[in-house]
């Protein structure tokens, strides 16, 4: 990236894994040229998760629904962006919809990959080679050097920050305790149940960790609250939290997990980000594509002839991509990271 561009604009993307994944990106801006800012258009629920990634100056909220055009709401944004003078844009979606807004603002480089016909409202556009970028981060990635690259580019690890004090709040608020070794449990996948090991393997998994004397935190939304009740019910030290925490109350309290079990989820990738070693369980999706970046990750994928579908459920209505994960192979895998 040439020395003079200074202010860069984001445009994030929608999923929570992306969105840390997306702090990849925003290292190698600054590895490149450390004095550039960044400042990041992003969903709501994002803001609050853009503020434990230092090299963002600011998150900017994007007032559109997902899926949604939100024209209007889109070029508002973007002539009160025009302010800001920005050097560089980059788009990390691919739809139309999304360049919209650095169009909007005038910003003059505007970066982004071939998609929706956005030829002018993208004029930095650059080819994905697929066979080349395998997966999302290195696409990330990718969008912040010069040039099409010839090999995957290094993959700095995304790393939120944690804040103290809020943890403490938070242990306090929730009568929670850090007096026994700690699992964490992330049993939901937003995507859909093709990505969920059975709830009543994570159960189980649960039950013999506290038979170990260890105790275990289930983390998710309010949607999966029965996920988690499915698992705690009866189970001493077994505490589901889903709905009870904010995304950022979740990177502190993962942050104090001596592991954690997850299925491929955003979740997955922040508690990967905590530093908190991660057992990662993939079905319908493929590590291939999203890995944890973590070196203190195991990934337990069986790799099926039908697999990876990406499908939302199983086409076929077994799910064995993710049935036959046993217990005990993710018992002892959480045995290997403790």
């Amino acid at each position: 990236m040439p020395a003079n561009v200074s202010r860069i604009l984001i445009i994030g993307p929608a999923w929570v894994g992306d969105m840390v994944m997306a702090q990849s990106l925003y290292l190698t801006l600054k590895q490149t040229n450390p004095p550039c800012q960044i400042d990041v258009v992003a969903p709501t629920w994002s803001l609050a998760l853009l503020t434990r990634m230092p090299q963002v100056r600011r998150g900017i909220e994007l007032p559109v629904g997902h899926q949604q055009l939100g024209l209007g709401a889109r070029w508002q944004l973007g002539r009160n962006l025009r302010q800001e003078h920005y050097d560089l844009a980059i788009v990390l979606p691919r739809s139309f919809k999304a360049a919209l807004v650095p169009w909007f603002a005038g910003v003059p480089r505007r970066r982004g990959y071939r998609g929706e016909m956005r030829y002018g409202v993208i004029n930095d556009m650059r080819r994905l080679d697929k066979s080349l970028l395998t997966q999302t981060v290195q696409r990330f990635v990718a969008l912040g050097t010069t040039t099409d690259l010839v090999a995957p580019p290094s993959i700095p690890t995304p790393a939120l920050t944690i804040d103290p004090a809020n943890q403490q709040r938070v242990l306090a608020s929730l009568g929670l305790h850090t007096n026994t070794p700690l699992v964490a449990m992330m049993p939901g996948a937003e995507y859909g149940p093709a990505k969920q090991w059975p709830i009543a393997d994570y159960r189980e998994l649960a039950h013999r960790c506290v038979e170990q004397n260890r105790q275990v935190w289930i983390f998710g939304s309010a949607r999966e609250q029965a996920l988690g009740a499915a698992i705690s019910h009866g189970l001493v030290n077994v505490v589901n939290l889903c709905g009870n925490t904010t995304l950022v109350d979740a990177v502190d309290l993962l942050s104090l997990a001596q592991v954690a079990v997850t299925n491929d989820s955003g979740l997955m990738h922040i508690a990967a980000a905590t530093g908190v070693p991660v057992v990662a369980l993939y079905g319908s999706s493929t590590p291939a594509y999203t890995p944890p970046l973590s070196s203190h990750a195991k990934v337990i994928y069986h790799a099926l002839a039908c697999s990876p579908c990406f499908a939302r459920t199983c086409r076929f209505g077994h799910t064995r991509c993710l049935t036959g994960i046993g217990v005990d192979e993710v018992e002892a895998a959480v045995h290997a990271l403790w």
